[in-house]
């Protein structure tokens, strides 16, 4: 199935959902080397048919009416190359990295940024885009103040009840892209102390979509890196799963339950 045909199921399954309004920002969805373009939007003249050979990247966003969405997830269905996964799997212990954060108050997006990036640059790799953006509910799908970038822009300190996305990448030019992306909520933490009485802060992932464990060389993470990711995929499997079965989506619910089994 072609990208754009991709596309057009997607949406269709968005419409037959309750509060849906609309698309919060034109969908990427790329297989390739049209993955390594950040910002590609899929076109008559560029688009390429999905493949067992190839990555595919789609970042998807909706309106509802009860909130904004922004998700990109990063698949293969054929069988990836060693590269392919050691570049995902430091991709996803970067978005770990954000997600897992314990902070003090006010601290700033921009100094969270280089906790994404360091498996990456541990091996002389980088991404050219900000880690993350603040997301409205039911209003703008970027929005401050807000960030989580090298650059300094849009970047009050976080606060508890701030949505921002945590979407570290990986792209190489001609062949794919990588990105895994979270809309996260910032929520009061609790370490062990409590210094000066400052208080502190951490992320709670508000998207629940499984992460493909076949990208992952798990060799590659720390066990409280999986972990981390057996109580998301957890988490995945019980709220989706209970509205999937609520919805009689039982293909959907079989592809949930197989794609959230517990990693070594």
């Amino acid at each position: 199935r072609c990208r754009i045909s991709v596309l057009h199921g997607i949406v269709c399954y968005q419409f037959q959902q309750k509060d849906f309004v609309g698309l919060s920002f034109p969908s990427i969805s790329s297989v390739g080397p049209n993955g390594a373009i950040i910002h590609y939007k899929p076109l008559p003249e560029t688009n390429r048919t999905l493949s067992l050979n190839e990555i595919y990247l789609l970042d998807s966003g909706a309106q509802y009416i009860d909130g904004t969405t922004d998700v990109t997830r990063t698949m293969h269905f054929g069988s990836p190359s060693a590269y392919e996964k050691e570049t995902f799997t430091y991709v996803l212990k970067g978005h770990i990295a954000v997600s897992a954060a314990i902070f003090p108050n006010g601290t700033k997006g921009h100094l969270l940024d280089s906790f994404a990036r360091q498996a990456l640059w541990e091996s002389g790799l980088d991404y050219l885009h900000g880690t993350g953006h603040g997301v409205g509910c039911f209003l703008n799908v970027h929005e401050g103040p807000c960030g989580i970038s090298y650059k300094t822009f849009a970047d009050e300190p976080l606060e508890a009840g701030m949505i921002v996305s945590d979407e570290p990448g990986y792209y190489e030019d001609g062949l794919f892209g990588i990105r895994i992306e979270n809309v996260v909520l910032v929520v009061p933490a609790k370490p062990k102390y409590n210094y000066r009485n400052k208080g502190s802060l951490t992320f709670e992932p508000l998207t629940l979509v499984p992460i493909q464990a076949k990208m992952v060389n798990t060799d590659l993470l720390t066990q409280k890196e999986r972990d981390w990711v057996n109580e998301y995929h957890r988490q995945c499997r019980e709220t989706i799963g209970a509205e999937l079965d609520r919805q009689g989506r039982k293909e959907a619910l079989d592809w949930l339950i197989r794609e959230t089994q517990p990693i070594a």
